[in-house]
């Protein structure tokens, strides 16, 4: 639109990695300037600082788990907000300048999760080959454009060979062929999308202290209003040894009645509840909702009990 300026979107970069490609999956995107950051903590950063209006980082992946810095980053500092997921299937490829073979690598370059998802294909067919780690694929690429590489192959997204003119020596060279990575993609707060019915909110509770019983406490909230969990896991908070937060992800929309009372309760027994948002699912499965946790019910017992307190 003539007069407005583009949208901007940290990722992490550099160019040429599965998060560049789950962002430019965006229809934002489009029309968007995009900046690679080299970590994900930057990538947040430029959103806290004003300098982006939202980021895109990984956040979770089929084989290798949570990415802890984006767990940490969302769970501390100045407040974000995710409004939206998505996920990119994880698809490797080996990557070398050209003229190199197979027998030439000795040592190939990949981010850690790359690393385990092709664990076994390295040591079938690189079995003379060390493999070092790097912040990203694409950082692991990027290098072999230099002379002084420290590496002799990388493995990367396909879309790296593109945007480094790489000769590509082998293609899906995964463990597993169905893994993906999630994605999300983060902004500074505000009012969460609208509930769709097919809706994921995250948040991070902070227990009040360590006691028997402090984790059920905290289930107890969810589990007895109806919200399934999605994810859960537990997370030092930097403050002290044995200080633990929860990085949870629910079913459901905290503008729906079992969602929000949920999170009421969990305000009166955590010391802190961060709210990182509700937001659509990527796979658009709506939640099975439990005889007596739906919104007609709460609405209804709310009524009853107003009811009873006005003598009605």
């Amino acid at each position: 639109m003539p007069g407005v300026p583009p949208a901007r979107y940290a990722y992490l970069g550099p160019e040429g990695t599965f998060t560049e490609q789950a962002l430019r999956g965006l229809p934002a995107a489009a029309r968007a300037e995009l900046q690679p950051c080299s970590t994900v903590t930057l990538a947040l950063d430029a959103v806290r600082g004003g300098e982006a209006d939202g980021a895109v980082v990984p956040i979770e992946n089929s084989v290798e788990g949570s990415v802890p810095v984006t767990l940490d980053e969302l769970a501390t500092g100045e407040p974000l907000m995710i409004t939206r997921e998505m996920t990119v299937p994880i698809a490797f490829s080996l990557l070398a300048r050209s003229g190199t073979k197979p027998d030439d690598i000795r040592r190939v370059a990949t981010h850690p999760h790359a690393a385990a998802q092709t664990r076994r294909w390295v040591a079938l067919h690189l079995p003379a080959a060390h493999v070092m780690h790097t912040t990203s694929t694409a950082q692991a690429a990027f290098m072999l454009t230099r002379d002084d590489a420290d590496w002799d192959a990388a493995i990367s997204a396909p879309v790296a060979a593109e945007h480094y003119r790489l000769a590509t020596l082998a293609e899906g060279i995964a463990d597993n062929p169905d893994a993906l990575t999630r994605f999300v993609l983060v902004s500074r707060p505000g009012s969460p999308p609208p509930p769709t019915g097919r809706d994921k909110t995250s948040l991070v509770a902070f227990m009040r202290d360590d006691h028997p019983g402090a984790l059920m406490e905290i289930l107890d909230q969810l589990t007895m209003r109806g919200v399934n969990l999605t994810r859960i896991e537990s997370r030092p908070t930097g403050a002290v040894l044995g200080d633990y937060c929860f990085s949870i992800d629910c079913e459901g929309h905290v503008e729906d009645a079992r969602v929000g009372e949920a999170l009421m309760g969990l305000r009166r027994v955590c010391a802190d509840v961060r709210f990182l948002g509700s937001y659509e699912r990527h796979d658009g499965v709506a939640p099975t909702i439990r005889p007596g946790t739906s919104d007609r019910e709460f609405l209804d017992a709310a009524a009853w009990l107003a009811r009873l307190r006005n003598g009605g």
